[in-house]
């Protein structure tokens, strides 16, 4: 991805991408969100804590699962609010 277009993406100017890029400054936390979202890899990977992209809990997931977050996450919150209502219903008719 170029710098231009993820600058695009985070709200921010090309420069700034590149000084993420060069280690001049570091993202705030909503761009380092953002980042985490457009890469799909942990906000620790980006910072460098980490060497997986991936924290141990996605790694366990089954693809349908990950398919499962990600079209999640992809929803509006009041849609995903619905879909929690949802599934708490179906948790509380069960007895969980």
């Amino acid at each position: 991805m170029s710098q231009v277009r993820l600058s695009i993406e985070l709200g921010v100017s090309q420069e700034t991408v590149s000084a993420y890029e060069n280690g001049k400054h570091y993202p705030s936390v909503q761009s380092l969100i953002k980042l985490s979202e457009i890469f799909g890899v942990s906000c620790d990977y980006i910072l460098g804590l980490s060497e997986q992209p991936h924290n141990v809990i996605y790694h366990s997931l089954d693809e349908q699962d990950r398919k499962f977050i990600s079209d999640f996450k992809a929803l509006s919150l009041p849609n995903q609010e619905k879909v929690r209502a949802y599934m708490q219903g179906l948790f509380d008719s069960v007895g969980k």
